[in-house]
């Protein structure tokens, strides 16, 4: 033993050793995040535990219902504006079907340039993937929040006027009232559906306040996976009108098949590997040092992708093998855009 004597001197040095040893593992342990195994260590002092309380998720109220309403004007005003643009200017002057059906497709790229941007923004300002954090994060989640709501609606009015555009192989059956076309749109489209509620209702709350201001790097890899969503846009609009013949049509169908391979179905082992790196734990260790959560919650995020991304590649396929002799039979085309064949455009082109 160092402390042979037991003056007062010494006692007051131990006792501050003792709190002060207290103090450090108390906070380490409350601030582990789920991702995390609670075996463990923490690196280093958390840059966001030096960040006033604004710039944190856990910021004021006010802040995030401002956020939160900027987006909900946002999205659906770009909407609606580009709908009534399509619609009125001279020279154009598109059908109602059209202007919502291409204003949808353009909100979507807008709002994916604008996460993949901020996620390249976060990502890159992180040293420490697991500490450093960036106000975008939160920022951009609260923000984006309301556009998965607003798609929601945009998709079944594409699926609304899709089927009554005239010669659709499904006009003849298209539900009348817009309770039948709901329930209709609900059964044909349920998995992006359901994708676009796990995002509002899971997602959206795990994000901003279960994490404690950790791994806004992996929250900005993740923002780029809608690197994708451009091309298959435009490759919804090159099939509305008729283009599929086209080397534009081609060129983009191989972009959207490299870019949605390599955004989102390698998105998620991609995280794992920098995880593994950043703990110094094998790759194939990974998932059994992380949270359960985090392993649920990858496996439900990749199982539609990877069912997304094998219907790209049977279109792929049968869009570069197909007889340029023959045109195909006229095929709708879900709202989600991941046919399994390719379709003829919903309606005429101007």
């Amino acid at each position: 033993m160092i402390y042979l004597a037991r003056d007062d001197h010494t006692t007051k040095d131990r006792n501050s050793f003792s709190s002060l040893h207290y103090s450090t593992n108390h906070k380490t342990k409350s601030s582990q995040n789920w991702f995390a195994h609670p075996g463990l260590p923490r690196q280093r002092e958390s840059a966001t535990d030096r960040l006033p309380k604004t710039r944190r998720c856990e910021g004021p109220r006010g802040n995030m219902l401002s956020i939160l309403a900027a987006g909900s004007v946002f999205f659906p005003g770009l909407f609606l504006l580009s709908k009534q643009c399509l619609k009125y200017i001279p020279g154009l002057r598109w059908s109602e079907g059209d202007a919502v059906i291409v204003s949808a497709r353009l909100v979507s790229s807008v709002q994916a340039l604008m996460a993949s941007s901020a996620g390249y923004i976060i990502a890159s300002s992180c040293d420490d993937i697991m500490e450093d954090g960036h106000w975008l994060t939160c920022s951009y989640i609260l923000f984006a929040v309301p556009y998965f709501v607003y798609d929601v609606y945009a998709m079944f009015m594409c699926y609304w006027y899709k089927l009554r555009v005239k010669g659709h192989e499904e006009a003849a059956a298209a539900p009348k009232r817009v309770g039948s076309a709901l329930l209709s749109y609900l059964r044909r489209e349920f998995l992006m559906v359901l994708h676009h509620v796990v995002m509002v209702t899971v997602c959206f709350p795990v994000s901003v306040f279960l994490r404690r201001g950790k791994g806004d790097y992996f929250q900005g890899v993740m923002f780029m996976a809608e690197l994708s969503t451009p091309s298959v846009c435009l490759g919804k609009i090159l099939i509305q009108y008729k283009q599929q013949h086209t080397l534009l049509h081609k060129v983009n169908g191989a972009l959207m098949l490299v870019t949605f391979f390599v955004f989102r179905v390698l998105l998620f082992p991609y995280i794992y590997y920098a995880y593994g790196r950043y703990a110094s734990i094998p790759f194939h260790l990974v998932p059994l040092r992380v949270s359960w959560q985090c392993n649920l919650g990858a496996a439900l995020l990749m199982a539609p992708q990877l069912y997304w991304f094998s219907l790209i590649c049977r279109g792929a396929f049968r869009l570069f093998t197909r007889s340029s002799r023959r045109p195909p039979a006229p095929s709708p085309c879900p709202a989600n855009g991941y046919s399994v064949r390719p379709a003829e455009p919903e309606s005429s082109a101007h």
